[in-house]
Parts: structure tokens; C-alpha cells; sequence
């Protein structure tokens, strides 16, 4: 039996990789709180509608970064299965967004039944898409990058033509409710679903074998095949999960506009999404992964945005400052300052146990 002192190092091994994401989000939080004490104060509002909503940027950051959050947990499978990245998640997002509109657009009103069935057609749609680039890495062994490639340059075309090249307007309290508030609650939906994903995903993990499969693939697929795991499902079911995140994500932006536009609908959230997997201290070349990491990684992103736009930056400006502060945080989580640090650790505690034993010979 572990004693407390090799339980609390085996934790802080085992959750080492979230120490960057943490201490990101630390340093943001400590730095906003010096600049506005108030930056983190929540209020209960009102909106138009007469409804008690919660408002303040500590809000802002949870619902702005609603999707991101989403389509990150499901690149982090990607990632850990196939050792490599989908760039194709937003327009397939719009793709599945499209499709969401174009059912809801099929009937005389929007019903909550019309929804349920927009909602389930736009899923299936998406893991489709996501089975095929799921089919191009698993069984043809194209490179995750290139392979989805074909749908990152087709897809909004694709999202364009599911409704005739339009930008349909899909105005009800149903969908204005999914990208807004359910009235009562004064949580924001997409923070709700957010929440919802989240604990599909965790009873999935801790009720399947679905996690250990997946990064036992990515660590050795010669060894993951001897013991009986198929490296071709595991590739391909994590293309899938990340489809049915992307069908998430495009209903929910579909509900913040309620309309549907292929050419904006979660634009350049890729390098975000992917940046949140690294910012994770997910290894980008596969293998074990901690989803928190990941959902860590994508608040930090939204954090820094929100504090960005606080200090009156510009939106033209914002990218570079972003993309400065993203490479810091990407090289103090690589392995090279990794192993660096572990170094200067162990010197340290060789140090301590040579001036102990010195002492106790004394």
C-alpha cells in the first residue's frame, strides 16, 4: 500500500501535463485582477426578453469559448489515436450547421420535433464526414493533415450548396434559445452544453475501454494490434466523435445568429482548436492525452482574447498578440524544456539528500 507522500507524487506525475494550462490561466487571472479587480465580477441582469441572465466577462470567457471548448475535446481523440490534427473542423461545422438549417427551413413552423430531427440529420451528417477523413488516415494511412485538407477546401462550398448558395434566417425561441438563454435559467445554453459533452465524455471514459484503446494506438500501433486492439476503429471512431462535436458546435452557432453563413460560421477555429490540444500539454504527436488539458487549453485561449479586447486592442491586433503569448506557452510545454526543468529537479533533490546525509554523518 501506497503511503500519503508516494500518492501525492504519483498525482502530481500523473497530472503534470496540466501544469501549463494552469499556470496560464493563473498567470491571466492574477494579471486581470492587478489591472481591474472588478474584471471577474459577475451580476444577475435582465435581458430584453424580462429573463434574469448572468453577465460579466467571467461569463463572456465560459460562453464565448462554448464551441472551441467542444471541438477541443474531440481533437484531442483525434490527436491521441492518429498522432495528427484535423483541420477541417469548422467547415465541417458549417457543413453540419447547413444541414441543421436546411431541415429546420422544411417545415411550415419550427416545432421542438423539427429540431430534435434537424439536430439528429446535422449529427449524422457530420460523422459521415467525419468517418470518410476517419477512412482516409485509418485505412489508406494518409497523413491526418493532408487528408482532411480535401474537406478544409470543399467544405464550406459544400455548406454553400445544401441551401442553394442562401443565408436562411431561422428566427424562434427554440434556436434563439440554444445560442442564447433558456428562459429561467440565467447559465447561458452553450454553457450548459458544454457541461453536457463534458459528462458524455467522462462516462465514456469511465465506463469503456474507448481512452486506453485509443492512446495505446497512438503510443504503438504494432503493439496495440497483438493485443487485440484495432487500429483502424479506434482511428476511425475518433474521426466519428469528432464529427458529432463539430455537429454540436455548428448548432450552436447557428442558435447565437440564428441564421446559417457557410463563409463565417466558426472561421479559423482550427489553429485555435489545435493550439488548445498543445496548450493542454497533449503530445501532438499522439499517445496519452488528458482531455481537461485540452478544455483548459481552449478557456486560456478565450481568457486571453477577452483580456485582449479589455485593454482596448484592436481586432486587427489581437492575432499577433495572441500568437506571441501562444508561443510561450507552447515552448515551456514542449519536451525540450520539459526534460530541461526535470533536470534542474532532479539536481536539486540530489543536492538536498547529499546535504541531509551530510548532516546525519555529522
Amino acid at each position: 500500500m501506497k503511503t500519503k507522500t508516494e500518492q501525492r507524487r504519483s498525482f502530481f506525475q500523473n497530472n503534470a501535463q496540466l501544469l501549463v494550462p494552469l499556470i496560464a490561466l493563473g498567470l491571466l487571472i492574477i494579471f486581470n485582477l492587478i489591472r481591474d479587480p472588478g474584471f471577474f465580477s459577475v451580476e444577475l441582469a435582465t435581458n430584453n426578453d424580462g429573463n434574469p441572465v448572468l453577465q460579466g466577462n467571467l461569463i463572456s470567457i465560459l460562453n464565448g469559448a462554448s464551441e472551441l471548448v467542444i471541438l477541443a475535446m474531440g481533437m484531442t481523440l483525434v490527436t491521441a489515436a492518429a498522432g495528427g490534427q484535423d483541420i477541417s473542423v469548422g467547415c465541417l461545422a458549417a457543413v453540419a450547421g447547413s444541414a441543421f438549417v436546411k431541415v429546420l427551413k422544411s417545415g411550415a413552423a419550427i416545432t421542438p420535433w423539427l429540431v430534435l430531427a434537424g439536430f439528429l440529420v446535422c449529427c449524422v451528417t457530420a460523422m459521415i464526414f467525419g468517418a470518410f477523413n476517419g477512412t482516409l488516415v485509418s485505412v489508406f494511412r494518409i497523413q491526418p493533415m493532408i487528408a482532411t485538407l480535401i474537406l478544409f477546401t470543399c467544405g464550406r462550398s459544400i455548406a454553400y450548396w445544401i441551401n442553394g448558395g442562401a443565408t436562411p434566417i431561422v428566427e424562434s425561441p427554440i434556436i434563439k434559445a440554444i445560442g442564447g438563454f433558456i428562459p429561467g435559467v440565467p447559465i447561458p445554453t452553450p454553457i450548459l452544453i458544454v457541461c453536457v459533452m463534458g459528462i458524455f465524455f467522462a462516462l465514456v471514459f469511465r465506463f469503456t475501454t474507448m481512452g486506453l484503446f485509443m492512446q495505446t494506438v497512438g503510443i504503438n500501433q504494432n503493439a496495440a494490434r497483438l493485443n487485440g486492439i484495432s487500429a483502424v476503429g479506434m482511428k476511425l471512431l475518433a474521426f466519428v466523435l469528432l464529427g458529432l462535436c463539430c455537429a454540436v458546435s455548428g448548432v450552436i452557432g447557428v442558435g447565437r445568429l440564428q441564421l446559417i453563413n457557410h463563409e463565417t460560421l466558426l472561421l479559423n477555429v482550427e489553429m485555435d482548436a489545435i493550439l488548445a490540444v498543445a496548450i493542454g500539454g497533449n503530445s501532438l504527436g499522439g499517445g496519452k492525452f488528458k482531455m481537461i488539458g485540452s478544455v483548459l487549453g481552449a478557456y486560456t485561449i478565450q481568457a486571453l482574447t477577452i483580456t485582449l479586447y479589455a485593454m482596448k486592442v484592436s481586432s486587427t491586433d489581437v492575432k499577433a498578440y495572441k500568437a506571441v503569448v501562444i508561443i510561450l506557452l507552447v515552448v515551456l510545454g514542449s519536451p525540450v524544456v520539459k526534460a530541461w526543468f526535470g533536470s534542474v529537479k532532479n539536481k536539486l533533490t540530489a543536492r538536498g539528500v547529499s546535504a541531509a546525509a551530510g548532516k546525519e554523518a555529522a
